[in-house]
């Protein structure tokens, strides 16, 4: 599984980033970001689907691979 944040649809809630502070970050515009470390492996982490549950408009999903 792989996790993505839609820049779209993101409003900069920062709800994945406070939650999941070793995957998500927050860029220049204050738009979420995964972080490349995280990239590889998302899954593992055990915060990961709280922070797609907590983001606000639905940007961040887990997306399965293959």
């Amino acid at each position: 599984m792989r996790v993505e944040v839609d820049k779209e649809r993101c409003v900069g809630a920062g709800m994945c980033a406070l939650t999941a502070p070793d995957v998500f970050t927050q860029d220049d515009d204050g738009l979420s970001e995964v972080l490349p470390a995280a990239a590889a492996a998302p899954g593992e982490h055990p915060m990961v689907k709280e922070a797609v549950r907590a983001c606000p408009v639905g940007a961040v999903s887990l997306v399965a691979e293959g």
